[in-house]
């Protein structure tokens, strides 16, 4: 088997897109690849995936949660 046959591609339930800018900033979150709403910080992630059956225990876990466009301390447009 050569190393790219056996690279492991995550998909994650939770992806948290970049930052929409606007009078309040906002990131667009998809779980399980579905646009299911918008985000104005990590309590809202929580709670979005709550909503949607998923349990969040680490959000550095990227098995869990893709943070495309910055991490989850990036809240406003760059």
């Amino acid at each position: 088997m050569t190393e790219i046959a056996s690279l492991r591609i995550s998909h994650p339930r939770i992806m948290v897109l970049g930052v929409q800018p606007g009078p309040t900033p906002f990131r667009i979150v998809e779980v399980d690849g579905q646009v299911v709403g918008e985000a104005r910080a990590v309590i809202d992630v929580l709670e979005i995936a709550a909503a949607f059956g998923v349990t969040v225990h680490d959000l550095d876990d990227p098995d869990v949660v893709r943070w495309v466009g910055g991490g989850k301390y990036t809240w406003a447009p760059r």
